[in-house]
């Protein structure tokens, strides 16, 4: 089922780490196999994963080769293996067999755009570190939530 969290300082502010890792305590439940945390100054990811694809690789938040570019993640991507066999012809290398890695070089490739190449059912978050772009996004049919809140602290 996996769950993502997160917090975003338009402020500049860096976000509170016990608060992102409170929340993320807070949806154990829908993800029993690992946790983990982004924390890059005013943008902080976590995840709770239920292992289905690549189930020792595929720690998350997960990020492109030099960490740049960071995801969390919630959902399937039914076509990611064809996706995944036209990133690495177009030269991208893959450390994971994760369809979350694929979104990473996807965006990379084609930026927001990216979402008109994926087939499945998510929720993802995306910090582009180099643009100071925060990528909030769902499938065209919201089959996974995604909900967020601003807050006048941040």
């Amino acid at each position: 089922m996996c769950g993502i969290v997160g917090q975003y300082n338009f402020n500049g502010a860096p976000v509170d780490e016990g608060l992102i890792r409170r929340m993320n305590a807070m949806i154990s439940h829908r993800g029993p196999d690992d946790d983990g945390f982004y924390f890059g100054g005013k943008v902080g990811f976590g995840s709770r994963r239920l292992s289905i694809i690549d189930l020792g690789g595929g720690h998350m938040p997960l990020s492109n080769e030099d960490g740049t570019i960071w995801i969390t993640f919630n959902g399937e991507i039914y076509n990611f293996l064809e996706l995944r066999q036209e990133l690495i012809q177009q030269g991208h290398t893959f450390k994971t067999r994760t369809d979350t890695e694929v979104i990473v070089h996807l965006y990379e490739q084609h930026g927001v755009d990216c979402l008109k190449r994926l087939n499945g059912m998510f929720a993802l978050a995306i910090w582009d570190e180099p643009r100071q772009r925060l990528f909030l996004a769902r499938d065209r049919m919201g089959k996974k939530p995604l909900v967020y809140a601003q807050r006048p602290w941040g």
